[in-house]
């Protein structure tokens, strides 16, 4: 059954130039007192702090707050792709995170190597990974642009690339950045049932998104993250209404697809 505990967990980014005096000056202004030192007395940007929550099984959990509030740092760590300065985070269960269509992209591999390459990540069989080949190549559309190197690929390419391959694959655990749902229009109504799919499949969901909507539908808790801490922790409506300041309308009858579509229309 899978499972996430989160303890304690604070996340420093140094600033290796930190002794400029103007730099200083620039990330205090930004930072808004989030710029301290660590053990070797490096300045660092404190990204998290003390950061705590446990999920389980059937959990759906939503991340708002402002930019520069922690959201995609905390997904981050949840996907092992920054460690924390202090604490814990134990995850159960087999995780996918779509943070970024070209995460875990090597540009100088054909399209097609990539995807063997995600196969070898994921412990795949022989064939269990040219199932992966062909789900990802009748997905995509890409046909024999797969035999080329992905530097050669145009921007809706790799979106369309990325988002089959990370989506192929039905994970226990899914992080999912409102960011992923970028891409040209046409392809994204296409991929929107796939995702749709995944986000229901998975037992555990953490999302970040500014869409209100979309987080009262998918989310049964909701974090609000301000200056790398927790601001409040609690049921979507009452969280969300403390974020923005006003109550919230009545909401309608659950629609799943509804908001995820209005986010993709909202990008066209």
């Amino acid at each position: 059954m899978a499972s996430i505990s989160v303890s304690g967990v604070a996340v420093d980014f140094p600033l290796y130039h930190g002794s400029s005096r103007s730099l200083k000056k620039t990330v205090l202004a930004a930072a808004s007192g989030r710029v301290g030192k660590d053990r070797q007395s490096r300045v660092v940007v404190q990204a998290l702090r003390d950061i705590s929550f446990e999920l389980g099984s059937g959990d759906r959990l939503g991340l708002i707050g402002g930019n520069g509030a922690g959201k995609t740092t905390l997904l981050r760590v949840l996907a092992g792709i920054y460690e924390p300065v202090l604490g814990r985070v134990r995850i159960e269960g087999s995780l996918t995170a779509l943070l970024d269509p070209n995460l875990g992209m090597n540009p100088e591999l054909t399209g097609l190597e990539n995807i063997r390459l995600r196969g070898l990540y994921g412990n795949l069989s022989k064939e269990a990974t040219k199932k992966l080949e062909e789900n990802v190549r009748g997905f995509s559309e890409l046909g024999d642009f797969l035999d080329l190197p992905m530097r050669l690929y145009s921007a809706g390419m790799m979106v369309r690339l990325g988002f089959a391959l990370a989506t192929a694959i039905r994970p226990q655990v899914l992080l999912m950045d409102e960011w992923f749902l970028a891409g040209d229009a046409g392809f994204m109504e296409k991929a929107r049932e796939r995702l749709e799919g995944m986000v229901r499949g998975a037992e555990i969901l953490v999302l970040s998104s500014h869409m209100v909507e979309t987080v009262r539908t998918w989310c049964s808790r909701v974090i609000w993250l301000d200056q790398g801490k927790v601001r409040a922790d609690g049921p979507p409506d009452e969280v969300l209404e403390q974020y923005l300041g006003h109550e919230l309308p009545p909401r309608p009858s659950p629609q799943p697809a509804e908001p995820l579509a209005q986010e993709v229309a909202a990008r066209e």
